[in-house]
C-alpha cells in the first residue's frame, strides 16, 4: 500500500490484491487495485477547501428532457420540474451552476445567454422561477445537449470540477449517431454527467454509451414520482466531489503490456480503450472526479514467460493527478508482481478479489446477453444465460441483482441457476434488471 498526499488534500490510499505466483510458461498477472480517498478538508460532508464541489472550482450544468413525450402523461414535466428544483436546494453557496432545455437543440433557460449562475439564495430562487419555462416541445437530439453543457462549462474556465445531470425519457431519434459520438468525443475528459432514464421509452445501451463516455452513472427512474429523490441524491453525491481528473497510471517493463484495466467497483465499467499514453511504456486511465469513496479495478497485464524461481515487476500502478504543463502528481501507488513457481498449490491458487471481481464481470454480461436472447426470440440461450446469472449472483452474494432477477425469471435453484421465465415480465423490471446489472458488491478484505 502507498499513499501521497499534501496537507488539507484528500489522502488517496492504493491497494494492490493479486497472486503473484504463476506457473512455468505462464505469462497473464491479475490484480485488484483498490484506490481509496478520504479527507480532504471535508466536514460533515461539506468541503471546505475551495477547490471542492462546494466552493467557486465547480460547475455544474441540469440538463432536462424537454420533448414532446415529456407531456404524456403530464405528470411526467411536473416530477422533472420539481427534482430539478430538489437538486438546485443541494446546490452549495459558490457552485457555477445552468438549467438546460433539451429537445432537438438545446436551450439554457437559466440563467441564460451562455452563461452560469453563481449558487447563493437568491440565484436559487431565480433559477427555480425559471422551471415553469421547461416546457415539453420537439424532438430528442441528445447531442446537442452534450455540446451546449459543454459550452456552458467553457464559460467557466476557472472550475476544477465539470458535472452534468441528464434526464431523459426517449432515444436519440432527431439526430444521427455520429453527431452524438462527436459531442462526447470533444465532452469525455472535460467534464463527468449521470444520465437518468424516466419510464420505459429509451435505450439502456444509449444512456450507458453516454455515461460511460462521461464517467458517470446510469440509472432507471421508472415512476416520475421518483425523479425528485434521485436528482437530491445525485446532486449530493456531486457536492462532496473534491479532486478532478484522476487517472490511473499504469507502467509496464519492457516486453509487457496491458491486456486490459476495468473498474468492477462499485459498478463494472471497462476503461481500457479510454488509454492515453504517458510516457514510455506507461499509460493512463481516466477515473474522473473523486470525493471521499473507494474503488476497485482489475488489472491485468501480460508479461514474458520466465523459468521457474524468477520473479519481476510486473507493473507498477499510480494514481495520478496530471497537471497542464504536462507533470502529473502522485497521489498514491502500488505494484504487482510476478513470481514463477514450480509449486501448484500457489500458483493455481486463485486470489479472492480477482475471483469475486471476475464473477462479478461475467454476472454483469450474462445478463445483458440473456436480455438480448429474449428480446430476439431465443428463449432458451435467454433461459441459460439468466440462470447462470442467478447463480453467479447467489455464490458472490450479490442479492441485490438477485433480487432484480427474481422479477424477471422465477428461480428453482439458485445455486445450480435453474430458472423458468416468467411470463408477461414488465417492461420496467426488464430495464431496471438491465440498467443495474453493472452494479457490484464489495468482497470481503
Amino acid at each position: 500500500m502507498a499513499s501521497l498526499s499534501k496537507p488539507g488534500a484528500p489522502r488517496f490510499d492504493v491497494d494492490v490484491f493479486q497472486n503473484e505466483y504463476l506457473a512455468q510458461g505462464a505469462r497473464e498477472v491479475n490484480a485488484i487495485v483498490t484506490v481509496t480517498a478520504t479527507g480532504g478538508g471535508t466536514s460533515g460532508g461539506r468541503p471546505l477547501d475551495a477547490g471542492a464541489a462546494g466552493g467557486p472550482g465547480a460547475a455544474v450544468v441540469l440538463v432536462i428532457d424537454c420533448s414532446g413525450s415529456m407531456e404524456y402523461p403530464n405528470t411526467k414535466i411536473r416530477h422533472a420540474r420539481e427534482a430539478t428544483a430538489a437538486a438546485i436546494d443541494e446546490l452549495r453557496d459558490g457552485v457555477a451552476f445552468s438549467v438546460v432545455a433539451g429537445t432537438h437543440e438545446a436551450g439554457d433557460i437559466y440563467p441564460g445567454n451562455g452563461r452560469l449562475a453563481v449558487a447563493g439564495r437568491d440565484t436559487r430562487a431565480h433559477a427555480k422561477d425559471a422551471l415553469r419555462r421547461l416546457r415539453p416541445n420537439g424532438g430528442t437530439a441528445i447531442g446537442t445537449w452534450v455540446t451546449k453543457a459543454r459550452q456552458l462549462f467553457d464559460s467557466r474556465p476557472e472550475a476544477t470540477i465539470r458535472h452534468a445531470i441528464l434526464l431523459t425519457d426517449g432515444r436519440n431519434e432527431h439526430e444521427k449517431p455520429a453527431d452524438l459520438q462527436r459531442a462526447l468525443d470533444s465532452a469525455a475528459g472535460y467534464f463527468t454527467a449521470d444520465c437518468r432514464g424516466v419510464g420505459t421509452d429509451w435505450e439502456v445501451a444509449e444512456l450507458r454509451r453516454i455515461s460511460d463516455a462521461l464517467l458517470g452513472t446510469v440509472d432507471i427512474v421508472a415512476e416520475s414520482s421518483g425523479l425528485a429523490e434521485d436528482f437530491r441524491s445525485m446532486m449530493t453525491t456531486a457536492m462532496g466531489k473534491q479532486v478532478a481528473d484522476v487517472a490511473l497510471r499504469v507502467w509496464t517493463p519492457v516486453g509487457a503490456q496491458v491486456k486490459y484495466v476495468k473498474q468492477v467497483a462499485p459498478d463494472v465499467a471497462d476503461l481500457t480503450g479510454r488509454r492515453t499514453e504517458a510516457g514510455p511504456r506507461a499509460g493512463d486511465y481516466p477515473t474522473g472526479s473523486w470525493g471521499d469513496e473507494s474503488r476497485d479495478y482489475h488489472v491485468c497485464v501480460e508479461v514474458p514467460a520466465a523459468a521457474v524461481g524468477n520473479e519481476m515487476l510486473a507493473a507498477r500502478i499510480s494514481l495520478v493527478l496530471p497537471h497542464p504543463d504536462g507533470t502529473a502528481e502522485v497521489l498514491g501507488q502500488g505494484l504487482v508482481r510476478a513470481v514463477w513457481t514450480d509449486d501448484l498449490a500457489s500458483s493455481t491458487r486463485l486470489n479472492a478479489q480477482v475471483a469475486h471481481y471476475t464473477g462479478q464481470a461475467e454476472l454483469a454480461d450474462s445478463i445483458r446477453d440473456g436480455l438480448e436472447a429474449h428480446r430476439s426470440g431465443d428463449l432458451d440461450r435467454a433461459t441459460a444465460k439468466l440462470g447462470a446469472a442467478v447463480k453467479l449472483a447467489h455464490a458472490s452474494g450479490n442479492e441485490g441483482t438477485l433480487k432484480l432477477l427474481r422479477k424477471v425469471v422465477d428461480v428453482v435453484d439458485e445455486r445450480e441457476g435453474t430458472v423458468r421465465f416468467r411470463k408477461n415480465v414488465s417492461e420496467a423490471d426488464s430495464m431496471t434488471l438491465e440498467t443495474r446489472s453493472t452494479k457490484t458488491v464489495r468482497v470481503k478484505k
